[in-house]
């Protein structure tokens, strides 16, 4: 079982055979961002495309280590899982601003893996799945929302038979397929960034350079094991792998542990059964399952659990359930590797991202609540925003209200179950169950 190691598909898969420097010296900096993986590259390289080259990436142990190699590589429309749940804070105006950068992070991945030559196995077509009537009104509403924002992408609602025409399983009522997403390798991805970051920008990247001290002031020094980063400003980019180093961050997101797996390679034939657009999938539940074939023909398959927060004796068997429940034709088939992670989720499962409360040149990124390759994306250009002067749309997301999670560190398990059930429960009014 790999629940907080590195032995992914993604690390055993990877293309690019990148190493960075421990931090040794004593450097200055205009930016010093703190983790290597998305939210961090990402961010690095908005900056230096902005002109801002100047900055330093200090990762503590090597890029990509957290969610960015342990998810399903899901290209997907949209921010956050449900934009009613911040409508209130920031009105109907604020939700439709927000729904029109939907399309924009699939956007953004396609314009870097070109303009940079990224080796990332990137490959369009994703379905939305339902499994009853109820679900499949979700997915009609969700078409002409998707429509009305004048992509010219495919997108199509199918039900009953016309399913098997999306994905090769009889469970599911009705499906929306959106060729504007899709799947990509998330580690080949980071890796091609950082490279272009490093390489044609300048940023200085570090790896295996947790830090170790933080202190704070009109420059904010960063202090490693053995050496120190000055800048004027400062990102924390550590999601689920903060671990107490920023108090105020640490308060507002709790860690929820998702699992994913690889089978063993198929059949050619078999690959075209499960997925005829080769795309990756997801249902509409409030814990939802999903997958996608890979380059390499294997099905990969993620979930987290659907009520009780835990973490499975046994990681393969778990998935090749799940897997088998949707799949049945794939009973025999084998699971070569499974692992699992923590990802940062909020109370209202949106991502967070502004400034410290009384540090106005630190700023933060976090909490994707399991929603993170593509709206990282979106994200990270939108908090490069920020950092560089500012813009409506930081403004906009950047006004959300963070609230605290009470006794998170003693109860986390038993509050994360109390938070699925109310998740599950919300869902079935919302049309997710």
């Amino acid at each position: 079982m790999h629940t907080d190691e590195t032995a992914t598909y993604y690390t055993a898969t990877k293309k690019y055979d990148l190493r960075f420097p421990k931090l040794e010296e004593e450097l200055e900096a205009e930016v010093v961002i703190i983790g290597g993986g998305f939210s961090g590259i990402h961010t690095a390289l908005e900056l230096a495309e902005n002109g801002l080259t100047d900055v330093v990436v200090l990762e503590a142990k090597h890029l990509g280590y957290g969610g960015t190699s342990r998810n399903g590589g899901q290209v997907m429309a949209g921010i956050g899982h449900d934009l009613d749940a911040v409508k209130r804070d920031i009105g109907e105006e604020g939700v439709q601003a927000i729904f029109a950068l939907s399309d924009l992070g699939p956007k953004i991945m396609r314009e870097r893996i070109t303009r940079y030559n990224i080796d990332a196995d990137f490959r369009n077509g994703y379905g939305y799945l339902a499994y009853n009537k109820r679900q499949a009104k979700t997915l009609q509403a969700w078409e002409k929302e998707f429509k009305a924002l004048g992509g010219r992408d495919q997108i199509q609602y199918v039900e009953g038979t016309d399913v098997r025409k999306l994905v090769g399983s009889d469970v599911y009522h009705a499906g929306l397929m959106h060729m504007g997403g899709g799947h990509v390798h998330s580690l080949n991805l980071l890796l091609g960034e950082a490279k272009a970051a490093a390489e044609i920008y300048g940023v200085r990247i570090f790896e295996f350079s947790p830090a170790v001290e933080v202190t704070y002031g009109d420059r904010v020094r960063v202090r490693t094991a053995n050496g120190s980063v000055s800048a004027k400003k400062l990102v924390w980019a550590c999601d689920g792998f903060i671990n107490r180093l920023e108090p105020e961050l640490h308060a507002t997101t709790i860690n929820v542990w998702a699992f994913n797996s690889v089978t063993e390679p198929l059949s050619e034939e078999l690959i075209e059964r499960i997925s005829p657009i080769r795309g990756a999938y997801s249902d509409i539940r409030p814990v939802i399952n999903y997958f996608r074939v890979t380059n390499d023909n294997r099905l990969m398959f993620g979930s987290s659990t659907s009520i009780i927060e835990h973490i499975p004796a046994n990681l393969k068997a778990w998935n090749h359930k799940l897997m088998a429940e949707v799949f049945p034709y794939l009973n025999s088939v084998k699971i070569d590797l499974a692992w699992g992670g923590p990802m940062a989720a909020t109370r209202n499962l949106f991502p967070q991202l502004g400034t410290l409360k009384e540090h106005s040149n630190v700023f933060f990124v976090q909490g994707y609540s399991g929603f993170g390759v593509t709206p990282s994306q979106i994200i990270c250009k939108i908090l490069a925003e920020g950092i560089l002067g500012g813009s409506e749309r930081y403004r906009l997301l950047s006004s959300i209200p963070r609230q605290s999670i009470a006794l998170k560190d003693q109860y986390r398990a038993t509050l994360v179950t109390l938070g699925k059930i109310m998740h599950q429960t919300s869902g079935y009014w919302h049309g997710r169950r």
